[in-house]
C-alpha cells in the first residue's frame, strides 16, 4: 500500500511549487491506478491547512475547491483511508522514542507508526521519515 504524506499533495495542487508539475503527474497517476493508496486525517488535513491558507505566498485554494478535491480523492476506488487501531500507539511510542521524535516530529512519527501499521511504504520528500525504524519510505519526485 502507498501512504501519502502531505507534501506531495500540496506540490501537486500548488502550482507555484518548483515540484509541482513531476507531482501532480505522479498523483494523477497514482490515484487513478489499481495499487491501494492510504490517506491519513492528519495528510488530509494538513492538505486542507495549507492549501486553504490565503497567507501563505502563491495561489490558495477555495474551501469549496479544496473540500471538493477530497471528496474525488475519496471516491476512487483505490483509495483508503486510514485510522489508528487499537496497537498504534505501541508504534507511534516506539517511533517517538527510537526516532527521538519530539516537537513538531511528533506528527512524523504518527505517520510512520501509522504506515507500519498498514504494512504500507511511505512517500513523501521529508528525509526526516529516515529516523524512524522499521518504516519504509520513498521519495516518488526522485
Amino acid at each position: 500500500m502507498i501512504v501519502l504524506d502531505a507534501n506531495i499533495l500540496i506540490y501537486a495542487y500548488d502550482s507555484g511549487s518548483s515540484q509541482h508539475t513531476k507531482a501532480r503527474a505522479w498523483v494523477e497517476k497514482t490515484f487513478s491506478g489499481l495499487e491501494s493508496v492510504g490517506l491519513s486525517w492528519q495528510t488530509v488535513s494538513a492538505f486542507l491547512r495549507v492549501m486553504t491558507n490565503t497567507r501563505l505566498p502563491g495561489p490558495r485554494l477555495s474551501l469549496d475547491l479544496a473540500a471538493r478535491l477530497v471528496d474525488e480523492w475519496l471516491e476512487q476506488p483505490n483509495i483508503r483511508v486510514l485510522s489508528p487501531g487499537d496497537e498504534h500507539w505501541i508504534l507511534l511510542r516506539r517511533m517517538i522514542v527510537d526516532g527521538q521524535a519530539s516537537g513538531a516530529l511528533i506528527s512524523d512519527a504518527q505517520l510512520a507508526g501509522l504506515t507500519i501499521e498498514y504494512g504500507g511504504v511511505l512517500h513523501t520528500t521529508d528525509r526526516d521519515f529516515a529516523r524512524f525504524p522499521g518504516l519504509r519510505w520513498t521519495n516518488p519526485l526522485v
